[in-house]
């Protein structure tokens, strides 16, 4: 683990790089050792600057939570907007398209393990986590991400391809039961599962979503 010693052969950085860096090394230690254990001090340590650096940037253990979780989720949100564009833009097959869209919506899992491994303490830790944090978290996260899902299933279904009278709620669908199967039971990804058998939860997720949202001929 480094030490504030070590910044004696660091080159100097504007505020911008100091604070991205204490929010990179305050995300290590929230991964690592949850919520309680994430203080000034631990992440000073794991940066390798004095507490006092950290206290300037993030003056109370609160915003240093919230520092590090609208971060790392908006960084995921991003990724999980890209999937979604890229395997819905020129969707052909609808059954395929959506397993595919369905598995690259698993790429954070391997993409950022930190994070992942953060939403883990969280669970465990969340009726003593600030309530506005976690508001605040789910909003730049995996609300954003939903809203962005819910854009393009409007535009796969304005091409006649799906039947979606609420997009928000189809898109709030397909992730339960699609992506969402594999990551609870993998535990967020910490115990991957066999190939197989995410193939086989990603195509009854779709085939499930399918059901609900495909077109009607007789209308």
């Amino acid at each position: 683990m480094a030490t504030p010693q070590a910044t004696v052969d660091r080159a100097p950085s504007g505020p911008a790089d100091e604070r991205r860096d204490i929010i990179r090394a305050a995300r290590t230690v929230l991964a690592r050792e949850g919520w309680r254990h994430c203080t000034a001090e631990a992440t000073a340590c794991e940066a390798a600057v004095l507490p006092a650096v950290v206290t300037r940037h993030f003056p109370d253990h609160e915003q240093l939570l919230l520092g590090v979780l609208l971060d790392s989720s908006a960084s995921v949100a991003a990724l999980l907007a890209s999937v979604a564009e890229s395997r819905l833009a020129e969707i052909t097959d609808l059954e395929q398209g959506l397993i595919a869209l369905g598995r690259a919506w698993l790429a954070p899992l391997s993409s950022f393990r930190e994070h992942f491994a953060i939403v883990r303490h969280i669970s465990a830790e969340i009726t003593s986590l600030p309530i506005e944090a976690v508001e605040k978290w789910q909003a730049a996260g995996p609300r954003q991400a939903r809203r962005e899902l819910a854009d393009r299933l409007r535009q796969v279904a304005a091409r006649g391809l799906l039947d979606i009278p609420d997009a928000e709620q189809a898109a709030e669908r397909f992730i339960l039961l699609v992506p969402s199967t594999v990551v609870q039971r993998s535990f967020h990804g910490a115990l991957p599962l066999a190939r197989r058998e995410e193939d086989a939860l990603i195509a009854d997720g779709v085939a499930d979503f399918i059901r609900l949202y495909a077109p009607n001929p007789s209308r």
